[in-house]
């Protein structure tokens, strides 16, 4: 009852935004260059974890050409608005997370570079397209439907590789996480505006990550109290 209560208040919002306003449209070519780049990162972390594990080549190519499909639909939705997405913001948006996945390939540390993308990426896309679906337009709505189903995929991927591998993996996972963790933070601070002119609350933002990304330390082999503990290194950022 409660859900289907928050459904009907949140189609009610999405009936009153006018997306082809000036200032939709400005805050949307921001929001709309970042999922671009965010699946343009994804493709090319991908590639290169298929150069990692190479034991894994065949699903991690395959996820690489989903997240560039993804890129097209999000393409779209920015011509469906008659939007030109403001790209050299995104790259500078994803800028420290690009750096340290670039640096962690570079001295060959996998486990990093899974946190980066497989969790913290992944978990990032699923919460912002959770709380964007219910006020987005209907084209965009349609789109985003379709790629957050798949990027559970992807969340998958990476959280069934680091359980297998948890035990040896599980100091450098503590160490990325915080190395990491407070860039979404800053990231989430970077865009609450934009975010909130496409009626996304940034505190619904927050929690949706906070799920995803504890459910997937979780799935990994973390406890409760070490979830709590990891999570404490983004409020820090907050």
């Amino acid at each position: 009852m409660q859900q289907l209560k928050e459904q009907e208040l949140n189609q009610e919002l999405a009936a009153e935004i006018d997306f082809r306003s000036e200032k939709y449209k400005d805050a949307y070519s921001r929001i709309n260059a970042i999922v671009i780049e965010g699946e343009f990162e994804a493709h090319e972390n991908y590639i290169k974890l298929a150069e990692l594990l190479p034991e894994n080549k065949d699903e991690l190519v395959r996820l690489s050409k989903m997240e560039q499909r993804h890129k097209k639909g999000f393409e779209a939705c920015g011509r469906n608005l008659q939007v030109t997405p403001d790209m050299q913001f995104a790259k500078e948006f994803f800028a420290g997370l690009h750096e340290n996945f670039q640096t962690a390939a570079a001295s060959g540390n996998v486990v990093t570079c899974l946190l980066i993308q497989s969790l913290i990426i992944e978990c990032f896309a699923i919460a912002a397209y959770n709380i964007y679906i219910p006020v987005a337009d209907p084209f965009a709505r349609k789109i985003t439907e379709g790629v957050v189903a798949e990027e559970y995929t992807h969340l998958n991927f990476g959280e069934v590789w680091l359980n297998e591998n948890f035990a040896s993996s599980k100091a450098e996972l503590e160490e990325a996480n915080r190395q990491n963790l407070p860039i979404v933070w800053k990231m989430l601070n970077q865009v609450e505006d934009d975010a909130a002119v496409l009626a996304m609350e940034k505190e619904a933002l927050v929690e949706d990550f906070m799920i995803q990304y504890g459910e997937a330390l979780s799935n990994i082999g973390f406890t409760t109290r070490d979830i709590m503990r990891l999570s404490a290194y983004g409020l820090r950022a907050a």
